[in-house]
Order: C-alpha cells, then structure tokens, then sequence
C-alpha cells in the first residue's frame, strides 16, 4: 500500500554514512564504541545505580564485548545510534549516549544514557543529550526525540528537563525494575522547538 507522505529520514540514510564523532566541550565527547571499550563497559555495569536503571548487569568483559558489537552494527542496520561518552584526551569511559527505538519513516527515536559514577553531577550528562540532540535534528533528521526513565530517577528527570526536554506525562506501570512495576515518565523535544 503506497505511502501518502515521504519518509522523515529515507532508508539508507545511516548505512551510508560513518557513525559521528561528536564533541561535547570541556574535554568530552561522544565517539563511537570500540571492542576496547568491553573492560569499562563491565565496571560500568557493576554500579548499583547502573544496575538499577537499565536492569541489566554485565557478568564477563565477553558479555560486554557482544554488547559493543550490538551496538556497532545498529548503525549499519538503522536500528540505533549508540555513543561512548569519553575524555577527548585521555580517551576514559564517562557514559553512554544512545538513539534506540527508531521510526525513521516518522523521524523519531528514544535518548537513553547512563554515566560513570565519577562524572555524575557534573553537567557532562546534560551536555552530551544536547550535543546529541543538536546532531539528531540538524543533521540526522529527526523531528521527534523522547526521554522517558522511572518516576523514582529524579536525577535522569534533571537531566531531561535542563536539555530541553518538555514534560509530557506519565505511563503507569509502563517497565518492569528488578523492585517492581515503575510508572514512567515521558519528555520530548520537536524540532520545531528552539
């Protein structure tokens, strides 16, 4: 059944082109991930508050090593965008950056991140969702982006709401935690916003 309305972002588009080195500022920024990455993905992934959030461990640098890869090869599929955050020059994890759930024919997609614990307060977070976003709408074509973490995530909701990311609502009981059922609270931004 033919489509009335051109794709936002045309199939394509991301396997075409190399995955982005974006800058952040203040020695950060955002690179692609790399096999090397495996060993502070696992001590990333050690962290409580980690834990917690994303309901995942890591168990072996193996286990995180088929990670990356996922993540590599998401770009090529158009299935996602993932970044390591990390020091321009010293080259050290600080977090991850990611576009998941992608609907390129409605340009839109889901900002998910996570930070080491050593870069948590910082404004590091903050600036990466910015940056990302920025790239996402300028350049990749996206219209629509949306945060959306527990109700009990005070700090993710910080994050959110500082980079621009307007409150919508609230999706009750929407994810399973390790404690329970959480109610999920939803921010977007639209390209038309300045």
């Amino acid at each position: 059944m033919p489509s009335l309305v051109a794709p936002a972002i045309p199939v394509g588009a991301f396997a075409a082109s190399g995955q982005p080195t974006l800058p952040i500022g203040s020695g950060v920024l955002l690179r692609p991930w790399r096999i090397t990455d495996a060993e502070a993905v696992t001590e990333a992934f050690q962290d409580p508050e980690i834990q917690r959030w994303h309901v995942r461990r890591a168990d072996s640098v193996e286990e995180a090593r088929e990670w990356i890869e996922r993540w590599q090869s998401s770009w090529s599929s158009e299935s996602g965008g993932h970044w390591a955050v990390a020091g321009s020059e010293s080259d050290g994890l600080v977090g991850r950056m990611s576009l998941k759930s992608l609907h390129l024919e409605d340009g839109k997609a889901e900002v998910a991140y996570w930070m080491m614990p050593t870069a948590r307060g910082r404004g590091v977070c903050t600036r990466a969702v910015m940056t990302l976003t920025r790239w996402a709408m300028e350049k990749g074509g996206f219209h629509r982006l949306e945060i959306e973490h527990s109700t009990a995530n005070r700090a993710s909701c910080r994050v959110a709401i500082k980079a621009g990311f307007e409150e919508e609502g609230v999706r009750r009981g929407a994810a399973l935690h390790a404690d329970g059922w959480h109610d999920m609270h939803l921010h977007a931004r639209v390209r038309t916003e300045a």
